[in-house]
């Protein structure tokens, strides 16, 4: 809107405007505004779910030590998305259509963490969503996601094909063009490619989910996740380095640049009062949106197999709870003292904020590698 108006309709009047179509410009403009948005809503949005009783209900399985943070306010997700979508709207360009992507996607899996957060406020316990409706409808999600860029790959603004790291010549496509001459089989000319988008994103937005245990840990691994996911969106959109680095050209995701600053911004500004000992937790409204958001940018920008370094500690929490449960099934033992892995590393005796620290390292350790891997191809 901002860019709309001081650059493309004002920029003749006022020539000082033109620095507002410099994306780098704009991109730490929205990561700004998300980051005060957050800073100054932050108190007024904690009073009101004080107000309200909106508190976090707490397993009772879990580390004895968490029951103390019983009733602290939740669902702060929504300050993380309104922080994020307003300097985006503000300050992308909105004829874009991956910009609208990107937020649309966040919008439905905070809305799906919404209603899973309101369901547990109303039944008094850690109860919301069942596991089998949540997923459906994350895979619903990221179904339409995989459908819309099936629609731009139409128009050659999008292509199924991976970009394989370590592999710079090696790039299979995901679409079974021999289907498409055939009539009404395109859906399943492209079933493969919307099966791998919709497994992304929705194992992005439940890892994510997963690593949101303690106070500070998901939203900065996130901030890391995000600042590495906005390099590589900047890239991926700027013809120079997207040649020199032998990545895909892709101009036109140059504009999702400014949601990730956005993203960025609005996740520093959350970690203000999310920081130990927390005054707010995001709830699955932040967890879900967040993890949603950071998948579908992954696969808009041809990243998707960099995610799980970019995210790298959000993959290990996953699969904690996955060889946790598949241990348990099948041979009645189990391999951690307790998953998510933040917490088994808890019940060896580490202290919350040890465990917090080293998780966020172990990020930018990952974050570090995957940013390397752009000229090891």
């Amino acid at each position: 809107m901002l860019y709309w108006l001081l650059y493309q309709k004002l920029h003749t009047f006022f020539p000082p405007f033109r620095i507002f179509r410099y994306l780098t410009f704009r991109t730490a403009f929205a990561g700004l505004t998300a980051l005060f948005m957050g800073l100054i809503v932050g108190p007024a949005i904690i009073r009101q779910l004080r107000e309200f009783q909106i508190g976090q209900y707490i397993r009772e399985e879990g580390p004895a030590a968490h029951q103390k943070k019983a009733g602290t306010p939740t669902m702060g997700g929504v300050l993380i998305s309104v922080a994020i979508i307003v300097p985006t709207v503000l300050w992308a360009d909105l004829s874009n259509g991956y910009v609208w992507i990107a937020v649309l996607a966040l919008m439905a899996f905070a809305a799906i963490g919404f209603t899973d957060d309101y369901l547990k406020i109303v039944h008094h316990r850690n109860l919301g969503l069942t596991g089998r409706s949540k997923l459906l409808l994350q895979f619903l999600v990221s179904v339409l996601v995989a459908v819309t860029l099936v629609t731009l790959q139409a128009t050659g603004k999008y292509s199924t094909r991976l970009m394989v790291p370590f592999a710079k010549n090696y790039h299979p496509d995901l679409a079974l063009h021999g289907l498409l001459h055939v009539p009404h089989l395109w859906i399943v000319a492209f079933l493969p490619f919307i099966v791998f988008v919709a497994l992304v994103i929705v194992g992005s937005s439940n890892a994510v989910n997963l690593t949101d245990g303690l106070d500070g840990l998901a939203i900065g691994c996130t901030i890391i996740a995000t600042a590495a996911l906005t390099v590589l969106t900047y890239v991926s959109g700027h013809a120079q380095f997207a040649e020199y680095l032998e990545l895909q050209k892709m101009p036109q995701v140059a504009e999702l640049t400014v949601f990730c600053g956005a993203m960025v911004g609005a996740s520093i500004g959350f970690l203000w009062y999310n920081a130990h000992p927390a005054e707010i937790f995001m709830g699955d409204v932040g967890s879900l949106g967040l993890g949603g958001a950071i998948g579908t940018v992954a696969v808009i920008i041809k990243q998707e197999l960099l995610l799980p370094f970019i995210g790298g500690v959000f993959v290990l929490e996953a699969l904690s709870v996955m060889l946790q449960v598949g241990s348990y099934k099948l041979r009645k033992k189990r391999i951690f003292k307790m998953a998510p892995l933040h917490h088994h590393f808890e019940l060896l005796g580490w202290s919350e904020s040890k465990v917090i620290v080293r998780f966020w390292i172990a990020a930018l350790v990952f974050a570090l590698f995957a940013l390397t891997t752009l000229k090891l191809r």
